[in-house]
């Protein structure tokens, strides 16, 4: 599904304040993976997931999607593969919109100008039945404006918003870092139950170990703009919550 290879990224090439962000990376991810990336600050992981997603492109390397070779299309050119969903829950939706026309707008991202999707009975249904597996009664509120809602509710609405279009991949980029405990619980639920529902590529960006232990089939660690750990799914699944600590100890 994603093939990396010998990907660089480097900022401010050649001066003083020169990055070497990503540093030579190998790596393929299967389809239906869900791989959780972990790592200190400034150790590559977010601009990995941004050259993934075509938000920067690489100084050299380059980057396939299901055989075909994005190393230089931008993010809207990698949009009918991949949705992003980002730390901050005011990215992604448009506050001055009803829910329901969120929805609309989203599942329609992918489309071509001159189409359009209405908003039919068949449409709502579909919208309320999606928002009611949250349990969070958003169902009954189709047409109150997404800025109205709290960052729990509208960072778990843009998960469901995310796979409107059919993507492929979806990323995660510490989707439940700014929330409170409950609502963090419920977007990790809802992202893992969308991975497997629709089996999505995932990548998901955290420094919640307990949720790198939870989630998820792989688990790589980056230290410098390098990958220095990958844990695959058999390994995972006798890896100790505790060994994860060990590795920023």
């Amino acid at each position: 599904m994603i093939s990396v290879h010998h990907l660089q990224k480097i900022f401010n090439k050649g001066k003083a304040n020169q990055v070497d962000a990503v540093n030579g990376i190998d790596l393929e991810i299967a389809e239906g993976e869900f791989v959780v990336i972990v790592g200190a600050n400034g150790s590559g992981k977010t601009t990995l997931l941004n050259l993934i997603a075509g938000s920067v492109l690489p100084t050299s390397g380059t980057i396939t999607i299901n055989g075909d070779d994005v190393s230089k299309l931008p993010d809207y050119a990698r949009s009918k593969w991949i949705a992003r969903v980002f730390q901050n829950p005011l990215s992604g939706t448009a506050s001055e919109l009803s829910i329901l026309d969120n929805f609309r707008l989203a599942a329609i991202r992918t489309k071509s100008k001159g189409l359009s999707i209405g908003i039919t009975d068949g449409f709502k249904k579909k919208v309320k039945d999606a928002i009611a597996t949250l349990g969070m009664g958003l169902d009954k509120k189709l047409e109150q404006p997404m800025g109205t809602l709290s960052g729990g509710q509208r960072q778990a609405l843009t998960l469901l918003m995310s796979v409107m279009d059919e993507c492929k991949i979806l990323l995660l980029d510490e989707p439940s870092a700014a929330l409170d405990p409950k609502s963090a619980d419920t977007v990790m639920q809802t992202a893992d139950k969308l991975t497997k529902q629709y089996g999505l590529t995932t990548i998901l960006i955290t420094h919640n170990l307990k949720d790198a232990y939870n989630y998820g089939t792989r688990i790589i660690q980056m230290r410098e703009g390098k990958i220095i750990q990958d844990i695959d799914k058999h390994h995972k699944n006798i890896l100790k919550q505790s060994d994860l600590y060990d590795w920023f100890a």
